[in-house]
């Protein structure tokens, strides 16, 4: 007997459907569905605790968005042939989907939560990762599970000056905008992508326009919730409460914090050393033995702080370290700082630091990328680090984690619109960043490090790019707003927006952007952008004391590279049988050769930190290239001896035939005594046989004819 499906259909504007489908599938989750469109197929699924965990004042939610292989009818690679920990594309769509649903659960909702997304179909001509943030909204709505939903995410292009909603892979390759973004029927939640230098309003325009599909999207839900009956949602009650101690600290503390704040200390540590001693004087005066909740103090503290530092901005237009809202913190900046690095810069802003480098490789070195529905190589890719040094803390080092791995992708994006056109870059480009100091936008400090550190190496970059983040404290009550340039770890806390974006002189090349408060007005948000235009721009000013263009030569350590093309049907001459030709070649002149079929035609690439070595190996290659011209005299050498004559290699790999009539003008009747194989002579390619295509050489051609003697002339 089939199940009872409940389904919800949305129709996109070109004629594409989304269902919504729910009651077949992971039925004893607190909520699931099935989202489809065309042949891509997501399951979603959600489970929450009904009890909070002792002592827990956070949100514990996990999303994780899983790809199937077999939804593309693949097996995985590696030894165990199955699905393991996510890749990093999983990872960086799990953090989309969280990122927007994280902020419309209730502050006080403290259960453990664990969002499930699996592709289990998967269609090329669909992405998955615009239905994901969908999927699990829907999975919410049918559960009885507390939110203030529903959500959803689309991706907006815009291609050949058209703004689309989720378009196919092969259409999405012509966009010069891309972002996904997620929102609720009245606000934005959330906005991540790339653009070729766009400007601000053409940015506004597109999140408008994906927010219009958004709202269709909700509705669709707010539907679906009420045919499955989950209207009301569970009781929970996941705080303890102690209102008598929250006035106690509020009338001893809040002017004392705000006294703190108001001092503007540009110093991190010192101000956090001033707020602690007014918590642990608190904590002393209450005594050993007091009525109050004593795990409600730090949660208590950590509010009235948070409500002394947004009045003095709101109020006073004041940050915490007295700069100006629209002040970036100073900027202090060097390149080729590490002298073995293909390129390296050192980026610092105010507490903020990274050390990135540059470094140039092969196309051996490119990143192969395997996974359920993307298969390929990546010539450009950036790693980011964050160890626990760079805040004073003690972390062990586990590799990276979700934020290293978000961190490094939205400066990835940002950094790779201004690349040189692939016929002009040879090589494989690793960008790496360290943190070594962070209290705000490290991100965005490794996005000016490693544009720096590319013009170092001599990467031809089109332009300098630079990034800053905003953030913003507003008032729902009263309508203040107050929008802050380069913002510090703390205000990132206490705030209500985190906005990054990076661009060039021309334009937007990449942001992110999260918001934790509800209702940000187009007006505001245009506001924002405008402002941290100036910001970058400010910044951009002063990277470019330091270093205003790519370096016009590369580090005399950096392997330079020669490239030729060579017919096709010689591909296989250059690299010899079973690769010995190309591998002695390499170990001979101490450089690396790469080999690939091109539009028909062999393209080689040679790498080599030495012009001696490079010219050796440029040399075999063109000598194993070569064709054969008749009438070109050639140094030979003798392979082996028959009574008819002597074969003669004449180029690498190609040998001719030497007949015994053509050795000396003189009439030879043996071979014997007249060549040694291994000998080097002289020979002249005389012609090419038509039919047989063997070559016929002359050594005689190349001697002085003997005159002929007087008797012989009567």
């Amino acid at each position: 007997m089939l199940p009872n499906l409940i389904t919800k259909t949305i129709t996109l504007e070109d004629g594409r459907e989304i269902t919504i489908e729910t009651g077949a599938l992971a039925k004893q989750a607190d909520g699931a569905v099935v989202v489809r469109m065309g042949k891509a197929m997501l399951l979603a699924t959600v489970v929450s605790k009904k009890e909070a965990g002792e002592g827990v004042d956070f949100l514990p939610m996990s999303v994780d968005y899983q790809e199937k292989f077999a939804a593309s009818g693949k097996i995985p690679g590696g030894f165990l042939k199955r699905e393991g920990r996510l890749s990093d594309y999983e990872i960086l769509i799990s953090r989309i989907v969280d990122r927007a649903i994280r902020p419309i659960f209730p502050d006080d909702y403290h259960a453990d939560t664990q969002i499930a997304i699996t592709l289990m179909s998967s269609d090329e001509d669909v992405l998955p990762d615009a239905l994901a943030g969908l999927a699990a909204s829907a999975a919410l709505a049918v559960s009885d599970i507390p939110f203030n939903g529903p959500i959803s995410e689309v991706r907006v292009a815009k291609i050949d000056g058209k703004l689309v909603i989720n378009p196919s892979p092969i259409a999405l390759e012509k966009a010069s905008l891309e972002f996904i973004v997620a929102g609720s029927l009245d606000f934005i939640l959330m906005v991540e992508g790339e653009a070729d230098e766009i400007q601000e309003d053409e940015m506004v325009e597109a999140m408008q326009f994906a927010h219009e599909e958004i709202k269709r999207h909700c509705q669709a839900q707010i539907e679906l919730t009420k045919e499955v009956g989950k209207e009301v949602k569970r009781e929970y009650n996941h705080e303890k409460s102690d209102p008598a101690l929250f006035d106690k600290m509020r009338a001893e503390l809040y002017d004392k914090l705000y006294d703190v704040v108001s001092r503007q200390i540009p110093n991190k540590s010192e101000r956090s050393a001033l707020v602690k001693e007014i918590k642990d004087a608190f904590v002393e005066s209450l005594g050993e033995e007091h009525e109050f909740e004593a795990s409600l103090i730090g949660p208590y503290f950590g509010k009235i702080h948070k409500e002394a530092a947004r009045n003095l901005t709101l109020d006073e237009k004041k940050r915490l370290d007295g700069r100006k809202l629209n002040e970036v913190r100073p900027i202090w900046s060097v390149v080729d700082y590490l002298p073995s690095a293909h390129g390296s810069a050192v980026f610092t802003r105010g507490e903020t630091q990274s050390v990135t480098t540059c470094t140039l490789g092969t196309k051996m070195d490119e990143m192969m990328i395997d996974g359920a529905t993307i298969s390929g190589y990546n010539k450009f890719y950036l790693h980011y680090n964050f160890p626990g040094f760079s805040t004073g803390e003690v972390k062990p080092n586990r590799g990276p984690g979700r934020r290293e791995v978000g961190h490094g992708n939205l400066a990835m994006r940002a950094l790779k619109k201004v690349l040189p056109a692939p016929e002009d870059n040879p090589y494989t480009i690793r960008i790496v960043s360290d943190i070594l100091e962070s209290n705000g936008s490290s991100s965005m400090a490794t996005v000016c490090a490693g544009s720096l550190a590319m013009m170092d190496a001599g990467i031809q970059i089109k332009a300098p790019v630079t990034g800053i983040a905003m953030g913003m404290i507003s008032d729902s009550k009263t309508g203040k707003y107050s929008i802050l340039s380069d913002i510090l770890g703390d205000e990132d806390h206490l705030g209500d927006m985190d906005f990054k974006v990076t661009g060039t002189s021309k334009g937007i090349t990449a942001c992110q952007m999260d918001l934790k408060v509800e209702g940000l007005d187009y007006a505001v948000l245009k506001e924002a952008l405008y402002q941290a235009k100036e910001g970058r721009l400010h910044i951009l000013d002063e990277i470019t004391k330091t270093l205003a263009a790519p370096k016009t030569d590369l580090k005399p350590h950096t392997p330079r590279s020669f490239q030729m093309m060579i017919p096709k049907e010689l591909i296989g001459a250059v690299i010899g049988p079973g690769g010995k030709v190309i591998q002695e070649m390499q170990k001979d002149t101490e450089t690396t050769i790469v080999i690939e079929e091109i539009d028909n035609q062999g393209k080689i690439m040679v790498f080599s930190a030495n012009q001696k070595n490079m010219d050796a190996a440029i040399a075999r290659i063109k000598a194993i290239v070569a064709q054969p011209e008749i009438g070109e005299t050639y140094t030979g050498k003798v392979k082996n001896i028959q009574p008819f004559g002597a074969f003669v290699e004449f180029m690498p790999g190609k040998d001719g035939l030497l007949h015994i009539s053509e050795i000396k003008w003189e009439r030879v009747e043996t071979m014997d005594g007249v060549l040694e194989p291994g000998e080097e002579i002289q020979v002249k390619l005389i012609d090419v046989d038509k039919r047989t295509g063997k070559f016929k050489l002359s050594r005689k051609a190349l001697l002085p004819k003997p005159e002929k003697k007087a008797e012989d002339k009567k």
